[in-house]
């Protein structure tokens, strides 16, 4: 098959839209598929290529509601005359996938798309965006859902959308099947007996990273050693940067003045602190300086150190503010390390199918924004980490649910499955139209 998949930011910038499209788009590649990525011009980005997979690169930003940017009509002309098997979309609320809305009836090829949650649907700015969107996914071929509880799906359900599938996410197995090296815990100054805790996500100020470290200053290990590692990469930004000017004319031909001012509002209200990192570093410096039991690390590892870390790892912690469907936890349980996670995105979903974590209550507003306490956090950490037995199971049962359904090859293999199908019923109805 001949495929394209076109997703806002792809490699080298991190993140889990990346990483799922990578994953797929090279196993895919390996296997005699011919795969290219359409995807943000990066300035870090120096082929064309990478591991089988052709990334063509657009200087565009933005998406319908805040407005497109750069070279959208470029990134049109090249959908429509496109001559691909099938061509994946990935993610909403984003310029490769809004800015295609104009040019869908003009694509030939079969389409898919993979929402990823919607994160702002409840955002009254974006409440002419989600009126129009039930039209233009019955457009597509197929709609894949990560979830079988989540937004995004219920969206479906609420306007009888039928043309929708859940394939979930997946941790890479065999990257997680390298030895456990006791070098890593030399290297953090950490024995055998001390306790690690680990959590993982960009440095955007969503992660959770700052509640995680204040629930860890409030913890009680019964006076033994532990570490908190705060691992993250600042995220990638495109080459573009839209004119200040530009962007505010979007916004005041997009906006009545009661909105504008509600954007703003909800800017103040939503965003991550601008001094989030100057926090977690002082509050991490406050207690490695007066606490002799206790270490916070912040830190960027590469990903063979990353490894390690989970393998490591007594415990995996996730508090972030927003997600879909957390690749991290995927992470954890390929490593067989058990998590606790706030009821964000489908990590409860995730604690169901994998019996591998727990879910700490914390309150949701009504913009979809998880709040977690520390100090339930902090309570619900020394609880996890008190009964052995129970982390045990956790950790034999991540394990097994990464081995046996979880993985990327496995759930490769469902992307390719669901391509052929779609390719088929396509032919199928076409000679059956009397066309040649």
């Amino acid at each position: 098959m001949k495929l394209l998949f076109c997703v806002e930011f792809y490699y080298p910038s991190i993140g889990g839209a990346q990483e799922v499209v990578r994953q797929l788009g090279e196993r895919l590649a390996a296997r005699g598929h011919e795969v290219t990525v359409a995807s943000t011009a990066l300035l870090e980005r120096t082929q064309g290529s990478h591991n089988g997979v052709r990334i063509l690169s657009f200087n565009v930003s933005g998406n319908l509601v805040h407005g497109l940017v750069g070279e959208v009509e470029r990134y049109r002309s090249f959908l429509a005359s496109s001559d691909y098997d099938c061509v994946l979309f990935y993610a909403a609320q984003q310029w490769t996938f809004d800015a295609a809305w104009a040019v869908l009836d003009q694509i030939k090829s079969t389409k898919v798309f993979v929402p990823c949650g919607y994160s702002a649907l409840y955002r009254r700015e974006y409440a002419g965006y989600f009126k129009e969107l039930p039209e233009i996914l019955g457009r597509f071929d197929a709609i894949v859902y990560h979830a079988q509880k989540y937004r995004d799906i219920d969206f479906a359900r609420k306007y009888n959308l039928e043309n929708g599938v859940v394939i979930p996410n997946a941790a890479d197995s065999e990257e997680f099947s390298v030895q456990k090296s006791p070098a890593f815990r030399d290297s953090i100054d950490a024995d055998e007996d001390t306790i690690i805790i680990l959590t993982v996500g960009s440095l955007n100020g969503f992660k959770g990273h700052l509640e995680i470290a204040l629930a860890y200053e409030k913890m009680y290990l019964d006076g033994r050693k532990s570490i908190l590692i705060l691992n993250g990469n600042i995220p990638t930004s495109s080459k573009l940067r839209p004119p200040v000017w530009g962007r505010l004319m979007n916004v005041l031909r997009r906006h009545t003045l009661a909105n504008i001012l509600l954007l703003i509002w909800r800017k103040a209200l939503c965003a991550p602190k601008a001094d989030a990192g100057i926090l977690i570093n002082d509050l991490a410096e406050k207690v490695n300086s007066t606490t002799k039991t206790k270490k916070i690390l912040v830190l960027d590892m590469p990903r063979s150190s990353l490894i390690q870390a989970y393998l490591n790892a007594d415990l995996f912690v996730f508090a972030s503010k927003i997600e879909y469907s957390p690749l991290v936890l995927f992470e954890a349980c390929a490593a067989g390390l058990p998590f606790v996670s706030v009821p964000v995105g489908n990590a409860a979903e995730i604690v169901e199918w994998t019996n591998a974590g727990e879910i700490c209550d914390a309150r949701i507003d009504d913009q979809g924004f998880t709040h977690p306490s520390p100090e339930s956090l902090a309570r619900h950490i020394e609880s996890t980490l008190s009964n052995a037995d129970r982390l045990l199971k956790m950790k034999i049962s991540g394990l097994e649910a990464s081995k046996t359904r979880f993985n990327w090859n496995a759930v490769s293999h469902e992307y390719e499955r669901l391509f052929q199908s779609l390719l088929s019923k396509k032919s199928s109805n076409f000679y059956s139209s009397g066309q040649s």
